[in-house]
């Protein structure tokens, strides 16, 4: 039997020769050899079927846009609760929006489906995930291009061949964290994307040293380039203001016209829910204290409408009222939502949360 390379196969199918290796390292081609790093491949060897999870059948009319990241302590499941708590006169009276702590930016997307503003402002500190939302905003294609490759090669992998393949992907974001060349901006983005779209509960976490560090998941076929969802994002995405900064630096966007909505790093009903460090720094008591005092500025003084939302203490303390009283004065409403991250299996299932507004 006669073999030829990875690289001469690639050229006959007309598949990349990673995919080629991939192919032969997931048991898919017979008769393969290896010699050190090399696969040797038989001449005659037919190219297998594609057995990755085909695309579902497009919906008829435009695609609405989502969420194209898992986030911790996203909104997903509690926006119909939030929609209705939406200020009258939005898109009319109200015709700016702000999100301080826009996130994976659930309640971002169901607004820009809804109304027509003529300026919107999202911002947050974590600077990757800020740096992603510009590059699909301005740069969606060359994106799509780059996790569509990132999809060919991962899926078809076996666990052990996906794990590799997820830290070397790891690594490499953490190499272009510390400092990406401007030609390598897009490829940064995409590698935030696959690491959220197969670690292990979307969690976005760093270490002391400011490196991302959360393990691989167990997705059986996860959805890494949705092509058509990344496209209707960046095109909603086209009069957005997106900053990287604190909550405080909206003040300049503020004022009496706009409708703010602020949903940052939940106050932990126990120790063991301490999760609130999307970045390296925390957010604790005080600074739920100083956001609190922001919050009341805003609505006071530059006659803002503003809704936030955060944990009920009273979940597992009836006497603790510590955001009761932050925000007396306010409408505060308590409303039913999941909770599915969690260390303590106990710790999930229904619970309330806080919203909080200005108005009735």
């Amino acid at each position: 039997m006669e073999y030829i390379s990875a690289h001469e196969t690639a050229k006959r199918w007309g598949v990349s020769q990673r995919r080629v290796c991939a192919l032969c390292a997931g048991g898919r081609v017979p008769h393969v050899k290896r010699l050190g790093n090399m696969w040797l491949i038989p001449e005659g060897a037919e190219k297998p079927k594609d057995a990755r999870k085909r695309a579902k059948k497009k919906p008829d009319g435009p695609i609405r846009p989502k969420p194209f990241l898992k986030w911790a302590g996203g909104k997903r499941q509690l926006v119909e609760a939030i929609r209705q708590r939406y200020p009258k006169g939005l898109g009319s009276v109200i015709h700016k929006y702000a999100e301080p702590f826009v996130g994976g930016g659930a309640v971002l997307f169901d607004i820009l489906q809804r109304f027509d503003f003529s300026e919107i402002y999202i911002s947050d500190t974590n600077a990757e995930l800020i740096h992603t939302y510009r590059m699909v905003r301005d740069h969606v294609e060359e994106l799509i291009l780059r996790l569509s490759r990132l999809q060919e090669e991962f899926l078809p992998l076996h666990t052990e061949e996906r794990k590799k393949f997820y830290y070397k992907q790891r690594k490499r974001f953490n190499a272009l964290s510390l400092c990406a060349p401007q030609k390598e901006q897009i490829e940064k983005a995409a590698c935030f994307i696959f690491l959220n779209k197969t670690c292990f509960n979307g969690l976005y976490r760093v270490n002391r040293r400011g490196k991302y560090n959360v393990p691989m998941g167990a997705y059986k076929n996860p959805v890494i380039c949705d092509v058509d969802n990344l496209r209707a994002v960046s095109a909603v995405l086209q009069k957005v203001q997106i900053v990287c900064a604190d909550y405080s630096q909206s003040e300049s966007f503020i004022d009496s016209v706009t409708f703010a909505y602020f949903d940052p790093p939940y106050r932990p009903l126990n120790h063991t829910s301490n999760f609130t460090a999307y970045t390296q720094v925390g957010f604790q008591d005080e600074q739920q204290e100083k956001l609190a005092q922001y919050i009341r500025y805003l609505a006071q003084q530059k006659g803002a409408f503003v809704l936030t939302s955060n944990s009920d203490p009273k979940n597992t303390d009836p006497e603790d009222d510590f955001l009761d009283r932050l925000y007396s004065g306010f409408q505060i409403d308590r409303v039913n939502a999941v909770r599915l991250i969690n260390r303590d299996p106990k710790g999930r299932g229904e619970i309330k949360e806080l919203l909080i507004s200005n108005y009735e």
